[in-house]
């Protein structure tokens, strides 16, 4: 029975540990190749090159991330 217990040790579920430090480790890692800036610089340039693509590029997130569930346009967390 213990066996069918314990959790898949490559599922850590939300919380999961090591997708944190993975990320945190590659936050930093790029931090350290100092190309931060110049890519910034990139990314205004591209922008205002493009503006018409990123406002619909943008817009398509925002169809996504609210209004799927009732509560995301009430700004109160789901399931109160």
């Amino acid at each position: 029975m213990a066996d069918q217990e314990r959790k898949d040790p490559e599922n850590e579920g939300e919380g999961n540990r090591s997708a944190d430090r993975r990320y945190r480790e590659g936050v930093a890692e790029h931090l350290r190749k100092g190309k931060v800036e110049q890519e910034a610089e990139d990314a205004r340039r591209d922008v205002e090159a493009n503006p018409d693509e990123f406002r619909r590029a943008e817009e398509e997130g925002k169809r996504h991330s609210a209004g799927d569930l009732p509560d995301d346009l009430a700004g109160k967390p789901s399931g109160e």
